[in-house]
C-alpha cells in the first residue's frame, strides 16, 4: 500500500521514465538513455519511500502508541521526540483515542530535523483531547522536506493507529505524555507507529 498524497511524485517520476524511454529508442535523443535509467531509479526510491505498510493496532486507552517510525532521540519532561530517517515509513499514526481540538500549522526553517535548532522548522501542531487531558502531536520538517501533510482536520474523532498525516523525506515528530502516564521508552530506542507502547497509565500493568 502507497501513502495518502504519493500520487503526484510516483507519477511525475513513471512518466519522466516512459517519455525519455520512447525519446531513446524511437527518436533516438542523447542522453534520454541516462535520464530513462534515473526515472527509474526515483520511481523505485518513491515506492520505498512512500510505501505504506498495514499493521494490526492492539487498541488500548491505558497506553500510548508511538506516532511515528524511527529512534527516540529526545525526552524532554513529557514530551518524547522521535527523529525518522529515509529508511523509515513516514506515514503518521495517532498515539491514543481523542478527538482533534485543534491543529495549527507554522512556517519556519529547515534545519536538520535531529538538531535542537530544529525546533523553530516548520510544523504542525496536533492537539487531541483524550480521557486523560490534552495530548500534543508536532510534526516537524527537516532539511529536505517541503510539506507536512495532514489526513484529518479540527473536530475529527480519532482511533488509535489511525493514520493522520505524513512528513516528506527526513523529519521528526514529537508528542507530550499526560500527567497520569508514565514514560515506558528510553533515548535510543526504535519505535514503529501504531506498535509500539511509549507511556503507560499509571496504574496499567505491562
Amino acid at each position: 500500500m502507497l501513502a495518502k498524497g504519493s500520487a503526484p511524485w510516483i507519477v511525475t517520476a513513471v512518466t519522466i521514465s516512459i517519455f525519455a524511454t520512447i525519446a531513446h529508442f524511437f527518436l533516438s535523443w542523447p542522453h534520454t538513455d541516462k535520464i530513462a535509467l534515473l526515472g527509474i531509479a526515483v520511481t523505485i526510491f518513491f515506492l520505498f519511500f512512500f510505501r505504506d505498510p498495514e499493521r494490526k493496532v492492539d487498541q488500548c486507552d491505558r497506553i500510548m502508541l508511538a506516532p511515528a517510525d524511527g529512534k527516540i532521540v529526545d525526552i524532554r519532561g513529557r514530551k518524547i521526540c522521535i527523529f525518522m530517517n529515509f529508511q523509515n515509513v513516514h506515514v503518521n499514526r495517532v498515539p491514543i483515542n481523542g478527538k482533534i481540538h485543534s491543529i495549527v500549522h507554522k512556517k519556519g526553517g529547515y534545519i536538520p530535523a535531529f538538531c535542537k535548532d530544529s525546533d523553530r522548522n516548520e510544523r504542525s501542531h496536533m492537539l487531541i483531547e483524550t480521557e486523560h487531558g490534552l495530548v500534543e502531536v508536532i510534526q516537524i520538517a527537516g532539511t529536505v522536506t517541503r510539506r507536512i501533510v495532514s489526513y484529518v482536520r479540527e473536530g475529527d474523532h480519532l482511533t488509535q493507529g489511525e493514520r493522520f498525516g505524513m512528513i516528506r523525506f527526513g523529519s521528526r515528530v514529537d508528542v507530550t505524555i499526560p500527567e497520569n502516564f508514565d514514560i515506558a521508552c528510553e533515548i535510543g530506542d526504535r519505535v514503529f507507529a501504531g506498535l509500539t507502547v511509549i507511556a503507560r497509565a499509571t496504574d496499567c500493568e505491562e
